[in-house]
C-alpha cells in the first residue's frame, strides 16, 4: 500500500499516513483533504523526526512534477523501483504543491496535464512506496540547493540513493543541477543517478511536448507519449442553461484549474456513467459568444437525458472538431451546435457502429 505524505511534519514514523486518493478533494492546484482523511499540506516544510534515528524513514528517491506522469516519467520510476529493490528500501516520490512554475508566474504558468489527485492515483497504480507532497511556498523557493539536500533530502527523508532526469534542477534560482547534486551527494553520503533524455520518433518525450500535441489536437501521439489517452476529470455542476435554452443540454464540469491544457470543440467519450463509456461533443473553453469570464468544460451527452449532478466524470478526447469561435447570434450558435452533433455522431458511428 502506497504511503502518501502532505507536508514533512508527517514524516515521523508513527505519523506516515496511509490515505486513499479517492478522499482527496483539491482546489485550483492546492491539496485539501477531506474530513476522512488525516493529513493536510501544510504552509511550511518544517521537518519532525530524524532520518539518522529512524531507519523507516529511509528510502530511494526521485523529485519532481511529473505532470502527465508520461514515458519518461515511467523510466525514471522503473529505475527508481530497480534501486529500491536492489537497496531493500522503499521507492520515494517526491511532488511540490503547486507546481514550482506555478507560484513564480501565476496563470501565465504552463496548463497542468492532470490534477494532483490524478497524478497521485497514477504513482499509486505504478507501485511507487511512498509519496510526499511538500507545499512550494516562498520559504521552500528560498531555500539553497545544499540546505534542501541537507535538511529535507538527507535529515528528513533519509535518502540513500536520488534518481533525477538529465535535465534536473533544483534550489533557490534553479541554482542546482547534476553535477552539483553528484558533488552534494558525495559531501552527504547517498549515490545520485540520472536516466537518459527518452525519445519517441527521434524527439524528446517530455510534459510540453504532450501540452503541444495537444494544442495541435494531436490526441493520437498525446496518447503515445502518455500512454494512455489524454482525460480531465471532474464533478458535474450546476450550470447557467443555456444548452438546455439552445434544445443541447450541457452538463458542467467543474475542472478547478488556473490554466486548461485543451480549448475549443472536441468529440469525446465519457466515463462514470455506467459499464461503458457515453459518446459526447464537448466544449472547452471562455465561451466567446454568451460573454465567459472563466475556462469552463461542457459535454453534450448524444442520446442520453438524465440528470447526472454531482457525478464524477472522466472526459476521454478523441478528435478535435474546430476552434472555439464567437458568434454573431445565439441562432447562429445553435446552427454550428447541430452542425458539430451530426458530425460526430457520424463519426462515433464510423468508429464503434
Amino acid at each position: 500500500m502506497t504511503e502518501l505524505i502532505f507536508g514533512l511534519h508527517h514524516l515521523k514514523a508513527k505519523h506516515l499516513a496511509r490515505v486513499d486518493s479517492q478522499q482527496l478533494d483539491f482546489r485550483q492546484g492546492a491539496a485539501k483533504m477531506s474530513n476522512r482523511s488525516v493529513c493536510r499540506i501544510h504552509e511550511d516544510c518544517e521537518l519532525s523526526g530524524n532520518a539518522a534515528e529512524n531507519s523507516s524513514a529511509k528510502s530511494i528517491l526521485t523529485i519532481g512534477n511529473f505532470d502527465g506522469v508520461h514515458q519518461g516519467h515511467k523510466v525514471i520510476i522503473r529505475a527508481l523501483q530497480q534501486q529500491a529493490k536492489l537497496l531493500h528500501l522503499p521507492s520515494c516520490v517526491m511532488l511540490f504543491e503547486p507546481h514550482p512554475q506555478e507560484f513564480f508566474l501565476q496563470e501565465k504558468a504552463s496548463a497542468r496535464l492532470m490534477r494532483l489527485r490524478e497524478k497521485i492515483k497514477i504513482l499509486k497504480d505504478l507501485s511507487v512506496d511512498r509519496i510526499v507532497c511538500l507545499r512550494f511556498n516562498k520559504h521552500l523557493a528560498g531555500m539553497s540547493a545544499e540546505t534542501f539536500v541537507k535538511e529535507i533530502l538527507v535529515a528528513k527523508l533519509g535518502v540513500r540513493s536520488l534518481i533525477v532526469g538529465d535535465d534536473f534542477r533544483f534550489g533557490k534560482g534553479r541554482q542546482g543541477d547534476f553535477a552539483s547534486l553528484k558533488k552534494l551527494g558525495r559531501q552527504y553520503g547517498f549515490e545520485v543517478h540520472a536516466t537518459p533524455t527518452v525519445l519517441f520518433e527521434g524527439e524528446r518525450i517530455g510534459s510540453s511536448r504532450v501540452r503541444n500535441a495537444l494544442k495541435e489536437g494531436d490526441f493520437s501521439l498525446a496518447k503515445q507519449l502518455l500512454t494512455r489517452p489524454f482525460t480531465l476529470s471532474g464533478r458535474v455542476i450546476q450550470g447557467d442553461q443555456r444548452g438546455r435554452l439552445l434544445g443541447f443540454a450541457t452538463a458542467n464540469i467543474a475542472l478547478h484549474r488556473l490554466v486548461l491544457p485543451v480549448s475549443g470543440v472536441f468529440m469525446v467519450r465519457v466515463h462514470g456513467l455506467g459499464e461503458k463509456p457515453f459518446n459526447a461533443v464537448a466544449n472547452c473553453g471562455r465561451r466567446p459568444t454568451v460573454n465567459g469570464l472563466k475556462d469552463l468544460l461542457e459535454i453534450h451527452l448524444l442520446d442520453f437525458n438524465t440528470d447526472i449532478y454531482g457525478v464524477c466524470l472522466e472526459i476521454e478526447f478523441l478528435k478535435k472538431i474546430r476552434e472555439e469561435k464567437k458568434f454573431s447570434s445565439l441562432e447562429e450558435l445553435k446552427q454550428q451546435i447541430e452542425a458539430d452533433v451530426k458530425w460526430a455522431k457520424e463519426v462515433f458511428k464510423a468508429l464503434y457502429g
